[in-house]
């Protein structure tokens, strides 16, 4: 069970791991060894994830969706298949994390009219000091 909040849990029967080849150094081992881990999960069938997490999901992470509506995620940091295959639940928790809880509506500020005035003495100041750089004209 993948736990991200209290409101997001999803069962780990939901994802589909298939295991290839590193790409990379690693000598003769890597040319052996399947250990890279690739996550496959379908969110937009995933019955696990409520609708406004899911929109905003496939809203943020549209580039990592297939047609089909399918996550995918791989990782070959590691030369251990469990290791890579904890990696990509992790990259996945840290996505979900991200986008649980709505974003918060910015509300309308004025500036004050202290940082206003500041505002306008520098630039004045700055004018002046330009202004000053100038030759002198000629009488």
């Amino acid at each position: 069970m993948l736990c991200v909040e209290p409101g997001i849990r999803i069962p780990l029967g939901e994802f589909r791991f298939t295991y290839v080849r590193s790409a990379g150094p690693g000598g003769q081992n890597v040319n052996k060894v399947n250990s890279k881990a690739v996550l496959r999960w379908p969110v937009s069938t995933s019955p696990s994830l409520p609708d406004p997490v899911r929109a905003r999901f496939l809203a943020r992470y549209a580039n990592r969706i297939t047609t089909d509506g399918d996550l995918v995620l791989s990782s070959q940091r590691y030369r251990d298949q469990p290791q890579n295959r904890d990696d990509c639940l992790e990259k996945l928790q840290a996505m979900l994390t991200a986008i649980a809880r709505p974003p918060v509506k910015r509300r309308k500020t004025r500036p004050s009219r202290g940082s206003i005035e500041r505002r306008l003495t520098e630039k004045r100041q700055k004018s002046r000091h330009k202004h000053n750089r100038s030759l002198p004209a000629d009488d």
